[in-house]
């Protein structure tokens, strides 16, 4: 059974974001997912190329105006 982490990340600015997003992935454990709520912009783009880089696979799940949501499936 899978669960779901939630981390809400708007107005966060960043490097802050992806240093809170790193944290709460490696206090994942396995079957764990996180759902990351960030604004758009440059934090949207410095979140996402760092997951690539980590090899995080993720979808966008919500998006709006001002703040996407995306589902981080995340293997330690």
């Amino acid at each position: 059974m899978t669960s779901l982490k939630h981390l809400d990340l708007k107005s966060v600015p960043c490097p802050l974001n992806v240093v809170k997003i790193k944290l709460a992935l490696e206090k994942l454990s396995k079957n764990e997912q996180l759902i990351i709520e960030l604004d758009k912009g440059e934090p949207e783009e410095m979140v996402l190329s760092n997951l690539k880089e980590m090899g995080c696979l993720f979808k966008q799940i919500k998006e709006n105006e001002k703040f996407i949501k995306i589902k981080i499936f995340y293997e330690n």
